[in-house]
Formats: C-alpha cells, structure tokens, sequence
C-alpha cells in the first residue's frame, strides 16, 4: 500500500487554494496530487476539523508468542509432546502450526543427530580391506 502524502504538503495545497487563489486543477498540477485527492482532503477537513491522513491500523499477524524465553522452558518441560499436545497444554489459544514454528524459531529438533550422517556408499575404485 503507497505511503500517504506528509501533512506539510497537505497544508501547502489547501493554503495555496484557499490564500493564493489557486484552482483546485491547477494545484493539482502544480504539486502533482490528483484532483480528487484534494477533494478528499477538503471533505475531510469539513468532516473532523483537520485534513491529516487517515491512521492505518497495522497489517500483519500478531504474534502469539512473544515470551520467548518462556517458551523454551516450556519445550523443555513438554518436547516429548506431539505439537498438538503441546498447542493445548501452553496456555491461551495457539494452534499446532504456531508451535511449530516456535520450535523451528528457537531451533528446537526432535533428532538424535542434527547433523546427517556420512555418506556410507563406497565410491568406485575403493575395495574391501580384509584385516
């Protein structure tokens, strides 16, 4: 989403029509803001009293861990759980995939080795050793 146009070019277009004279399609072309954003501005300011930008609320999940240290003594105490066990014993309303990336987060495996394990194929030209 395109970011809103600052408060100082706001009041610089709406004193430009309303104390020099200027045409609303003139201002329009001149600080390059298309009429009908102008327009709105106007309206809004017949509206609230003001012509600042609307404020956003902020896109985006909301993370439901946010005590990560306390996560990590949970895991300590319940890893041996399957995700949903684990989804149903942390307290609030979590689901197994929001676990699941909380352990992925602070790196939490249920492997023995984290590490692969050598490759135990001989390569051509290697023979057996009989010792």
């Amino acid at each position: 989403m395109a970011n809103a146009y600052s408060y100082d070019l706001r009041r610089k277009v709406i004193e430009a029509i309303e104390l020099n004279g200027m045409k609303r399609c003139e201002a329009s072309e001149f600080f390059n803001v298309s009429r009908n954003t102008i327009n709105t501005w106007f309206q809004r300011r017949r509206e609230t009293g003001d012509f600042n930008a609307k404020v956003r609320k902020h896109q985006g999940n909301g993370h439901k861990i946010t005590d990560w240290e306390k996560f990590r003594a949970f895991v300590e105490t319940y890893g041996d759980k399957t995700q949903v066990e684990m989804a149903q014993l942390w307290e609030g309303d979590i689901s197994d995939r929001t676990i699941s990336r909380g352990l992925k987060k602070i790196g939490f495996t249920r492997k023995k080795r984290p590490m692969g394990t050598a490759n135990g194929m001989r390569t051509n030209g290697e023979s057996f050793s009989n010792s």
